[in-house]
């Protein structure tokens, strides 16, 4: 973008359940891509503990409150030639649409890159949005955008309970709430009317069971887009993407379906109009009949952008920031190959698995159900060859102190108790269906109280029948098997009924060595210059010292 000497960038603030570090790592890569070529960098951000407020970020820093008079003080003071305001996450992007809207950009001549005016709106404004979709050729789900709790009534009246309570430009599912009857809307409504920003709340028809689906996208301003990362939610629409367990790439459609959802992200990035930007779009697919629904569309780095990006190796922010600045995808080089153009889509030849991890313990007032709104406090995230390799390693990195599905074990439990804990998504849910096929449980008995697709019904089933297996004693090759389902030496030993000790003597004894592989965006197709890696338990080959060699957990 030529003439751009100097950007406004705006953090996302203190970290919040909703809005957490994420955003540091995103706005820490921008800051440092705009430094590198030679522009000059204005950061705003009221956290000074984050990454993204050292010094050696931005050519100036204020760690000041992040509000609309502060900003303008700010922007008379730096007078910057643009605002990148999608690095920010959802604070960012309200405060460039009041920055915009109380007409202090258009004062100071400030624009807004990566995503203009027009294209916040249409992804932020239910009306607008669903506008949008339409114009695409897609659907969204029936909704009513309301303003009062009478008007409230009438939308559910229209659509028919159950509904969806959603808050207008709030960040999280925050003030969000699912309505069985009118008590439970009125309720709900009142919450979401308060919590929204604009005083306004999306009654949508209700989609509990329908799988979930996110794309990550980038489009350049000559109208190229890329896919970079599909997501599949493991749990069903009903539990916040925040709260549920994701994998990658997305594990149980067909590829008429993911071309079909990739044809209809690619088709809103240009409806809604994002140009030199990224966005992640979320879709819910009836598992019956196929059918899929747009649910909305984040037109910002989110949360699930810095996900897709230490999936892939692909680094959105920093290519986000190039598009911003006017660069095109395929002249922008891939920073972990090197050879390859940024419009290379990625392609992964493992399985990601993301877990959240809550803290009920500090929260003695929330309940431990989950639903629309976001409850946890972090995250974890592990890679595998398969997806109960990477399942494995990822329960292991919850520091809950457990190294599996082994335990807790709530066998115990009456089949009631099961079933109502099944039904009811929480953060035991994992450790309830493996209990539940130790029971006696079959997958579609399971799946009716959860409706997690089957697949990975199937995948845990099988975690927990092998179980009985390790139960017979330690050998070579249960140990094997045990390491490339991604099971730690110490689950390994509980079922195995020895120590440690005992198991790594065995590894030893046997020769098994770990090996590395690379996160490379291309599969291996290309060689890549600056690869970071993954380890897991894979039988690979015997080497010339008769050492059986496989990747380590």
């Amino acid at each position: 973008m030529e003439g751009l000497k100097r950007v406004l960038v705006i953090g996302s603030g203190p970290i919040l359940i909703g809005q957490a570090a994420e955003f540091d790592y995103s706005g820490a890569q921008a800051c440092r891509e705009l430094m590198s070529e030679g522009i000059e960098v204005i950061l705003v951000n009221s956290n000074p503990a984050t990454i993204m407020t050292d010094p050696k970020m931005a050519t100036r820093t204020y760690i000041e409150p992040l509000t609309l008079e502060v900003l303008q003080k700010i922007i008379e003071i730096e007078r910057p030639q643009a605002l990148l305001p999608t690095m920010g996450g959802q604070t960012a992007l309200n405060l460039a649409i009041e920055l915009y809207e109380s007409k202090v950009l258009e004062r100071f001549n400030v624009r807004l890159i990566g995503a203009s005016y027009l294209a916040i709106k249409k992804g932020e404004d239910r009306e607008l949005f669903k506008k949008a979709v339409k114009e695409a050729g897609l659907e969204v789900p029936p909704s009513v955008v309301v303003s009062s709790i009478n008007e409230g009534l009438e939308a559910a009246k229209e659509i028919g309970f159950p509904v969806i309570i959603r808050p207008a430009f709030t960040l999280g599912g925050f003030g969000g709430s699912v309505a069985k009857n009118e008590r439970e809307l009125i309720l709900g409504l009142e919450n979401a009317l308060r919590s929204s920003p604009i005083g306004q709340a999306i009654i949508d028809m209700s989609l509990y069971g329908w799988k979930e689906i996110e794309l990550e996208l980038l489009r350049d301003r000559k109208g190229n887009v890329i896919v970079v990362c599909g997501i599949e939610n493991l749990d069903p629409m009903g539990v916040h993407t925040g709260d549920s367990i994701t994998v990658a790439p997305i594990m149980t459609l067909s590829d008429k379906e993911y071309q079909s959802l990739r044809d209809a992200g690619i088709a809103i990035m240009h409806s809604v109009g994002i140009e030199g930007g990224g966005a992640n779009v979320q879709f819910a697919i009836d598992p019956r009949s196929g059918r899929f629904f747009v649910i909305e569309m984040n037109p910002r780095v989110s949360r699930s952008s810095a996900l897709a990006s230490k999936a892939t190796g692909f680094p959105i922010a920093k290519v986000a920031t190039k598009l911003a600045l006017g660069y095109t995808l395929d002249e922008i080089k891939n920073a972990v190959t090197g050879t390859t153009p940024a419009s290379f889509e990625p392609s992964l030849d493992y399985v990601v698995v993301k877990i959240p991890r809550f803290d009920f313990a500090k929260f003695p007032m929330s309940k431990n159900s989950l639903g629309t709104s976001m409850k946890s406090v972090g995250e974890v995230m592990a890679i595998g060859r398969t997806f109960k390799q990477a399942l494995n390693k990822a329960i292991q990195s919850l520091e809950l102190g457990r190294y599996g599905l082994s335990a807790p074990d709530y066998s115990a439990l009456s089949d009631e108790e099961i079933e109502s804990s099944l039904r009811m998504p929480n953060p035991e849910r994992l450790w309830f269906i493996a209990s539940a096929f130790r029971k006696g449980f079959d997958i579609q008995r399971v799946y009716d109280l959860t409706y997690i697709d089957p697949w990975f019904l199937e995948q845990i089933r099988q975690l927990v029948a092998s179980e009985s297996e390790l139960a017979k004693g330690l050998n070579e090759d249960r140990l094997i098997s045990a390491k490339m389902d991604g099971r730690s030496d110490e689950e390994i030993a509980s079922l195995c009924k020895v120590s440690v000790k005992d198991v790594a003597k065995l590894k030893n004894l046997a020769k098994l060595r770990p090996s590395f592989k690379s996160v490379d965006t291309c599969a291996g197709e290309f060689e890549a210059m600056t690869p970071y890696y993954y380890s897991s338990y894979e039988l690979q080959y015997i080497d010339e010292f008769g050492s059986k060699v496989l990747d380590e957990d």
